[in-house]
Parts: structure tokens; C-alpha cells; sequence
């Protein structure tokens, strides 16, 4: 038996009566009484633990916690289990993890108490707060929907993002550890915008939930500093444009987007509420956050933080009173000159939906501004009228510039008019530190295609975000498919698997399996994609064969190495398919052999694409086999249905649909995993209507 709570955003109600709003704030006493075999925990420290009997002479444990600090209802926590923990102190805060007492003795938990410490200490030492509560526990938890929780003094985290197993020598699950541990941590480390680290006090809350953003947002931007703090070998800016910046920007141009904070008269009820822990929210807060760093300097957003904290602690603000503190930071200074209030520039980004696509002529200097829409839908009657305030970071052929500020539809900018010289190149928004896309005149974009061709190794946040620029350019009508392939020509010289993603999202289907489906752009892709693939699979294909555990520290290896392999084997490249054959028939020849994870789920689909009935069978075998984990099983669920011959996918169906085989319902899963594959369409169709 587990009892964990959840109570954001607005479940303390249905635990005990209460004004169950963030910003009415009480200490809370409490006690709980449980059975003896169990541990109870809650926010504070336990000072006393005592026996009563019930009316039938049963013996019941009391545990009574400390009186907690002033805090929001919602942070309540309680959690009762009989789990086991390790600890360590960090300047005097005890540190506790929980897990199943399996993990605990296996070391799984040991990673995340190790970085915990050091974590919380950056924190402090960045911001300048203390960490006001005397203990601090994080409970893995088996089955948890809300992910990770940061209630005051009581983390509560799914238990994958807590485990790291000794074995593991990839930093892929490290990262994610340090990054879902550091974002929670970072929560604590100063709720300073609006619970926004909610744990290193509740120190400022938030005055209502239309501000929620400066509370994830700021967790989100934070995470990643704490992660790379921990993980030095992780490259911050690689991992932030590829998993929070990139991401939103493809998801806040659809029509309906809700805008970063919003009036309260919108939020009507839990459930609206509830949808606004979306990737708005966390991304698109992080992504803002990251740009209002940049052009104020770290330093100076870091003291403005700091002030902020200091004021607010223990009461509530919102997102006006953190504009104010920065403005008293900005206006004690005269290194950083604004063209604006600081209310002014934020809030053409926090209220307004979307975000803008600044539009370059070189010729005569220009640069305007509009709301990046999808232009190929002409029906649209949306009005897109917004103008933001837009911080201009911008090099010339390779030599960074002062930041320039677009505060109107459009502004001439003699300074960046280029000479005849095709040398002379400009670019736009360096470091992807500014949330919005660039479109550069064909002038510009030829320089940058020849720059990239003739100097490959030019900055990589330049390739990625060219790239991703002009294939969204493209998807959304600004302009032509050709101009984006302009600058593919190079990616034969291309190393790096984080822009080898980037062109894989964009050029190849999302749904590998089915070709049928892609008839037209298959062979295009064939022979266009796979002749300049060639050298990075070949540099990977090295190390699979000879040392994969080199590859540890190659965290985007970790991350994208699958989508480059079974690309290279969907387009049919021979020596990919020989490599799935040789570690597959490996595996059967040996089943203790470990087929390397990071692309385990293509050598298995291929293995048994170009086998017969002997690899599926032993696929079958190894999924009923009680050592495979739920990740290995989902692989070869996904694996069966990659068999060639149609006899071997019917069975699969028909043993899909027996509840002695399979240990839970897999029908779905079974029919949805052959539904995808060329020969298994019809299969599947035909099983289905059979078997209706």
C-alpha cells in the first residue's frame, strides 16, 4: 500500500477544509494516524510518534509533524509507505530519498541524493536566499501522473526521473535525473517568481494561477542551469534550443494559442486551470525568461531576483511587481539602456499570443516585423495585428554587433546594409537568445548557404537555427521548399547529431515504417539525404561496432543516435540492415548479450524484418521472458510487427487478441504496431473486420 498527495492546484480542498487559494496562507499542524508497519512524512519534521488503540483493540501509530512555515494550501504534502532511504546533510539541511526498499539497496536512488546537495547550494549561492525549512525529502514514487511536485520540505517524483542504475553508462538518464531534480529543486531553490522555486521558501506566491507561467517558466529556465552546474559535460545552450525553445516555437503558431499570462476573468473553473500546465507554460516561459537574461545580462536579472525575493518573502506578487524590481535594477545602472519600460518590453510578450517573424532586405536596411502565422491558410479570419518589442542580437560575417531594438512594425537600420562582396554576410538573433524566427532576402540566405558550404564548422547554434528557421518558413508558405534545401547542400560535412535531428524532424516523415504513404518524397529522399548521411553513420556505426561505451558522455548520441539509424535503414542503406542482423542474430546466438540500447529498437525491428520466422520467434520468446523490463518489451511489442511475411503478422494479431498470452489487454497496441508497417496495413484492416 502507498498514499502519496497531489494538491495542485486545487485538491486541498477535498483533504481538509480550507480557503484553498494560493494566495491565503496559514501554518499548518499536522498529525496523522496510520498503521504501525508504515512510515508517515509530511512538509516538516516529525517530533513525536505514539501508539492508540481503536475501539476493537487495534494498535495505531500517531505521527505528529512540526508546525510548517506560512505557505499556500496547495504545497500541503503527506505521504505514507514503507520505504526505505539514504541521507546525506548539506549546510545543515538533512537530505532524505525514499524509494522501494529493492531500489534503495541496489543504490538507485544514490545519483539523485548526490546532486540534491549541490543543487540546492547553487541555488543559495546564486540567489543569495537560505533554504528555511530544516529537512528536505524526495519520495520516488512507482506510478505518479503529475511527474515530479515540489510541496515544500516533500518532493514527490515519478521514480523513473529519480533512478539512475549504476549499470546505465549513459548520461541520457543522468541528464534527465539532473534536470527533472534541479527543475523541482529549483522551485525550492526560491520560489521567487510566484512559487516560482517554490521550495526555497514558499517564499513569493504567485496572487493568482493567470501567473502561473513565472512560476514554471522560471523553474523551466533554472532547470537547466542547475543540470549543467551538476552535469558540466552537458552544453546548456545545445540542450536548451533543442528541447525547450525549438519545441515551442513549432507549437505557439497554431491558431487558438493562448497567450503566457492571461486575464483572471478567462480561467473558469479546475479544469481550465488545469490545461494551463501545458508547454506554454514551461517552454515558452523558460524561452522569454532566457531572452529578458540576455538582454539585460545575467548579472543584472540575477540582483533584480534577488531583490525581488527579499521584498516579497512569505507574501504574494505578480508578474507587474517582478516588471517593477527589474526597472529599480535597469535604472540604477547605465551599462544596459533600454527603449522601453521594462513593463512595456515584457508585456508585448507575456500578453500577446504567438510571437513574430522579423523580415530582412539588406539592400536598403530594413526590418519588419509581423505575427508568424501559417500563410497557406487562406480562409483564416484571425486577426494578427500584434507588434512586440524585439531585442535585435545580430553579427556580421562572424563578428557579434551591438543588440539593436525593433519597436515598430518597421525600422531602417543603415548598419546592416550589406556590400557587393558575397563575404559580407549578416545574421540574426545570435545564440537563439530572442523568441522569434528570421527571414532572411534571397541575398542573404545565398551568402549563408555558401558559408555553410565552405565553412561547415561555422557556430553550431547557426546551422540549427537556419535550419529550423527555413524549413518553418517553409511549412507555413513564406517561402519555397527549394530555398530551405539550399541549405542542406553542406550536411555531408555535418557532425553533429543535435542539427542531424533538426533535418531528420524536417525532411522524414514522422511515421517511419509506411513508404506507401510516401510515395513521392521516398525516393527523393533516397537519394538526396542518404548519400550526405553517409559519414556521421559511418562514424556511429564505428562505435557500435567497436567501443559503444566510448559513446557515454555523448549525450545527444544518447538522445537522437536511434532516429539517425533507423532512418538510414529505412531508406534502405545495406550496411544499416547488416548491422541489425549481425547484433541481432548476436542476441539469439547468446541471449545475455545486450544489444546496445541506444538503438536497440531499430537492430530489433530490422532483425526480425530481415529474418524470418526463427528471429521472430525468438523476439516472441525474450518479450515473454520475466527479466525484460518495460522498456525491452515495448521494443519488441514495436519489433514483432516490423516481420516481412504476412503469415507471421497474422499470427501476431491473433495472438494480440488471446488474454492468456498477452498479461495485459495489448490488443491495441498490437493491431496500431502492424497498422503502421507497409504489409501490415491491409493485415491489420482485414484482422480488424474479421475480429470486429
Amino acid at each position: 500500500m502507498l498514499i502519496a498527495s497531489q494538491l495542485e492546484p486545487t485538491y486541498a480542498r477535498t483533504v481538509y477544509p480550507c480557503f484553498d487559494e494560493p494566495a491565503m496562507k496559514a501554518t499548518f499542524n499536522i498529525r496523522i494516524v496510520h498503521d504501525p508497519s508504515y512510515v508517515a512524512l509530511s512538509n516538516m519534521p516529525a517530533i513525536d510518534v505514539s501508539e492508540i488503540k481503536d475501539e476493537n483493540g487495534s494498535l495505531w501509530t500517531v505521527t505528529t509533524f512540526n508546525t510548517s512555515l506560512k505557505m499556500s494550501t496547495y504545497l500541503t504534502a503527506f505521504v505514507i509507505c514503507d520505504f526505505d532511504y539514504v541521507t546525506r546533510t548539506e549546510r545543515g539541511n538533512e537530505i532524505r530519498l525514499w524509494a522501494r526498499k529493492e531500489a534503495v539497496k541496489n543504490g538507485y536512488v544514490d545519483y539523485a541524493l548526490n546532486i540534491t546537495g549541490p543543487i540546492f547550494s547553487f541555488l543559495e549561492d546564486l540567489l543569495n536566499v537560505s533554504y528555511p525549512l530544516p529537512k528536505t525529502d524526495l519520495v520516488a514514487l512507482p506510478d505518479f501522473g503529475a511527474g515530479a511536485m515540489e510541496n515544500w520540505g516533500l518532493m514527490t517524483f515519478q521514480e523513473s526521473s529519480l533512478m539512475y542504475l549504476p549499470s546505465d553508462k549513459f548520461t541520457s538518464r543522468k541528464a534527465m535525473v539532473a534536470i527533472i531534480v534541479s527543475h523541482e529543486l529549483g522551485h525550492q531553490a526560491c520560489d521567487i517568481f510566484f512559487f516560482l522555486f517554490k521550495w526555497f521558501g514558499n517564499l513569493v506566491t504567485m496572487s493568482w494561477w493567470n501567473d502561473l507561467w513565472l512560476n514554471e517558466g522560471l523553474a523551466s529556465y533554472f532547470e537547466y542551469l542547475g543540470a549543467t552546474f551538476v552535469e558540466p559535460k552537458l552544453s546548456l545552450d545545445k540542450i536548451f534550443y533543442d528541447h525547450v525553445v525549438q519545441p515551442v516555437l513549432r507549437e505557439d503558431n497554431e491558431i487558438g494559442v493562448r497567450s503566457l499570462s492571461q486575464s483572471e476573468d478567462k480561467i473558469k473553473g479546475s479544469s481550465y486551470l488545469m490545461s494551463l500546465f501545458d508547454s506554454i507554460t514551461y517552454n515558452k516561459g523558460a524561452s522569454i525568461t532566457w531572452m529578458l537574461s540576455g538582454f539585460l545580462t545575467e548579472k543584472l536579472f540575477i540582483r533584480a531576483l534577488t531583490s525581488y525575493l527579499k521584498d516579497f518573502s512569505f507574501s504574494n506578487a505578480n508578474q507587474d511587481d517582478l516588471w517593477t524590481h527589474i526597472q529599480m535594477v535597469v535604472d540604477a545602472q547605465d551599462e544596459v539602456q533600454l527603449p522601453a519600460s521594462v513593463k512595456q518590453i515584457m508585456d508585448s510578450w507575456t500578453c500577446q499570443n504567438g510571437f513574430p517573424v522579423l523580415t530582412l532586405n539588406l539592400t536598403t536596411g530594413t526590418i519588419s516585423q509581423e505575427q508568424f502565422r501559417n500563410k497557406k491558410n487562406e480562409n483564416s479570419t484571425d486577426s494578427y495585428n500584434n507588434t512586440w518589442i524585439i531585442p535585435v542580437s545580430w553579427m556580421r560575417n562572424g563578428s557579434p554587433q551591438p543588440l539593436m531594438w525593433l519597436d515598430k512594425r518597421s525600422k531602417v537600420f543603415p548598419e546592416i546594409q550589406v556590400a557587393e562582396s558575397e563575404y559580407d554576410w549578416i545574421l540574426l538573433n545570435v545564440n537563439l537568445s530572442g523568441y522569434y524566427r528570421v527571414n532572411y532576402d534571397q541575398l542573404n540566405l545565398k551568402r549563408l548557404a555558401r558559408l555553410l558550404e565552405t565553412d561547415p564548422k561555422v557556430r553550431s547554434y547557426v546551422r540549427f537555427q537556419l535550419i529550423d528557421d527555413v524549413f518553418a518558413l517553409t511549412q507555413f508558405g513564406y517561402i519555397q521548399i527549394e530555398t530551405a534545401l539550399e541549405l542542406t547542400k553542406y550536411l555531408a560535412k555535418e557532425d553533429e547529431l543535435f542539427i542531424w535531428n533538426m533535418v531528420l524532424l524536417n525532411l522524414v516523415p514522422e511515421n517511419l515504417e509506411s513508404t506507401l504513404k510516401n510515395y513521392e518524397v521516398y525516393p527523393l529522399l533516397k537519394k538526396y539525404l542518404l548519400k550526405r548521411m553517409l559519414p556521421i553513420y559511418h562514424y556511429y556505426a564505428g562505435f557500435i561496432r567497436q567501443n559503444v561505451d566510448a559513446l557515454g558522455d555523448d549525450y545527444f548520441a544518447q538522445v537522437y543516435l536511434e532516429k539517425l539509424f533507423a532512418t538510414a535503414c529505412w531508406l534502405g542503406l545495406q550496411d544499416c540492415l547488416n548491422l541489425s542482423s549481425e547484433l541481432y542474430a548476436k542476441w539469439i546466438d547468446n541471449p545475455e548479450y545486450k544489444i546496445p540500447f541506444l538503438i536497440k529498437r531499430t537492430v530489433c525491428c530490422y532483425g526480425v524484418a530481415v529474418g524470418s520466422d526463427k528471429e521472430w520467434n525468438f523476439a516472441w520468446e525474450m518479450y515473454n521472458h520475466t527479466t525484460s523490463t518495460k522498456e525491452d518489451k515495448d521494443i519488441l511489442l514495436s519489433a514483432m510487427s516490423c516481420a516481412k511475411e504476412s503469415w507471421l503478422l497474422y499470427r501476431y494479431l491473433q495472438y494480440g487478441l488471446s488474454n492468456t498470452l498477452f498479461s495485459s489487454n495489448c490488443t491495441s497496441v498490437v493491431i496500431l504496431y502492424v497498422m503502421t508497417k507497409d504489409i501490415g496495413h491491409h493485415i491489420a484492416w482485414e484482422f480488424v473486420t474479421e475480429n470486429w
